[in-house]
């Protein structure tokens, strides 16, 4: 897509009284959200259909990327909104890589629509992976933690 044609859309919609605009073309698809300040916006360009290689040419099949899921329970996040390690800015996180919990356990906060919600453990043992990033945005059953 055109950026002038993307800068122009994500205009019309900061402006507007709409929240959401999803456009698809051929070339790709944009889904453009207002949230309270800058509209973030999400662009996914979908590929056209490979074309058949001339005759005496091989193509190459690309290889999909797959990401191995890490091992051990997974504490996934019960919401959308902020990933929050500590209770208050300049606060010790509430786990650290190698900490103990106990199913019940408060092990990160997640701000949703101006209100902290506590995330505990559903299950005890030792933190071995940290996926959150402290401020970033986290979607509805994002993994934040592994637990082994």
């Amino acid at each position: 897509m055109d950026l002038r044609k993307l800068k122009t859309l994500i205009d019309l919609v900061s402006e507007s009284n709409i929240s959401e605009l999803e456009i698809t073309e051929t070339e790709g698809k944009v889904r453009i959200v207002k949230g309270g300040g800058a509209a973030p916006v999400q662009y996914v360009q979908t590929l056209a259909a490979p074309q058949a290689a001339p005759a005496g040419a091989a193509a190459a099949p690309a290889a999909p990327a797959v990401e191995a899921a890490p091992a051990g329970h997974a504490v996934k996040s019960p919401m959308v909104g902020t990933f929050y390690r500590s209770s208050s800015p300049g606060a010790a996180a509430f786990v650290e890589i190698g900490s103990k919990v106990n199913e019940g356990d408060t092990v990160c906060i997640i701000e949703a629509m101006k209100i902290l919600n506590e995330i505990e453990a559903d299950k005890s043992g030792t933190i071995t992976q940290i996926l959150g990033e402290n401020g970033q945005a986290v979607e509805y059953g994002q993994p934040l933690f592994i637990i082994e």
